[in-house]
C-alpha cells in the first residue's frame, strides 16, 4: 500500500473550509470526488489543517493510501483534470507509511492580506480585507514581536473551539506594507481556531489606539478573549507554507 503526499493550492471563496460537511461544499469533498474518479474508490483523504470558510491556501498538503501503481506525475495530471478550476495539485510523492499530513507538521505559516486603499477594489473582495484607516506597518511590526514565544493563547481562540491544549509557540511575526497592501505573516508550531484572524484584529486595535503601545504582552498573558481585538474577516487569510 502506497502513502501518497500531495501539495495543493486553492481559492477558498466558494467553499466552507476544508473539512467535509453535510450541507455545505468543502475543498475536501471536491478533492475526494476527483480522487474517486482517478482511483475508482472513495479513499480516505487526510488534510494538514482545518481552514475556515472563505480562507485560501497557497500551499496545503493532503495524503491518502492506494494500492494502484499510477506514476506520481500522472496522478498530478489526472487529478487536475477532474478538480474544479479553483483547486490544483502542485506536486505528488510517496512518503513513509507512518507519515501524517497533520501530525507530522513541524510548523505552519499563514499570511493575512489587507488592502489599505481609500476606495475598495472590486477585484480583491474575496482575497483581501479592505481596511480604510491609515496603517503604520512599521509600528505594528514592532508591536507584533510580542506574539513571538511560547504562550497560552486561549485569549486568541474562538469560543467555538473544543481544543484543550491552547499553548502554542510562535516562531516569527512580520508586518509589512507594499503600496496599498499590508501583509501580516506569522509562523508557529500550530494555531488555534481563528487564532491568526484574532491576532490581526488585535494589531488593528493597536493601530486604532484601542490597545496602547506595549500592552500586547499583557493582553496575551491575561488569557482573556475580551481584551484582544476583533476577529478579522476570513477572505484575507492564506495558509502559506507547511514545514515537515
Amino acid at each position: 500500500m502506497r502513502n501518497l503526499l500531495l501539495e495543493i493550492c486553492y481559492d477558498g471563496s466558494q467553499y466552507h473550509g476544508w473539512q467535509v460537511q453535510k450541507n455545505a461544499l468543502t475543498v475536501q469533498e471536491v478533492f475526494q470526488n476527483a480522487v474517486e474518479k482517478v482511483f475508482c474508490s472513495r479513499l480516505d483523504v487526510k488534510g494538514c489543517s482545518r481552514t475556515d470558510s472563505g480562507v485560501h491556501a497557497n500551499s496545503y498538503f493532503v495524503s491518502f493510501r492506494t494500492d494502484k501503481n499510477i506514476e506520481t506525475e500522472k496522478v498530478i495530471m489526472a487529478l487536475n483534470t477532474y478538480l474544479p478550476k479553483d483547486v490544483a495539485v502542485l506536486s505528488c510523492k510517496e512518503v513513509e507509511d507512518d507519515f501524517h499530513p497533520r501530525y507530522s507538521v513541524k510548523s505552519k505559516e499563514y499570511v493575512y492580506k489587507l488592502y489599505n486603499g481609500k476606495i475598495r477594489n472590486p477585484f480583491l473582495n474575496h482575497y483581501a480585507y479592505h481596511y480604510r484607516y491609515p496603517i503604520d506597518a512599521e509600528y505594528l511590526n514592532k508591536e507584533a514581536k510580542a506574539f513571538i514565544g511560547t504562550y497560552d493563547f486561549c485569549g486568541f481562540c474562538s469560543a467555538h473551539s473544543d481544543v484543550e491544549d491552547t499553548v502554542r509557540s510562535v516562531k516569527n511575526f512580520k508586518v509589512f506594507k507594499e503600496n496599498d497592501m499590508v501583509y501580516f505573516k506569522v509562523e508557529a508550531d500550530g494555531f488555534l481556531y481563528n487564532m491568526v484572524r484574532i491576532m490581526v484584529g488585535t494589531l488593528l486595535f493597536i493601530n486604532e489606539g484601542k490597545i496602547k503601545e506595549g500592552e500586547l504582552e499583557a493582553v496575551i498573558k491575561s488569557q482573556n478573549r475580551k481584551r484582544a481585538g476583533k476577529t478579522a474577516p476570513p477572505q484575507g487569510l492564506y495558509l502559506n507554507k507547511v514545514k515537515y
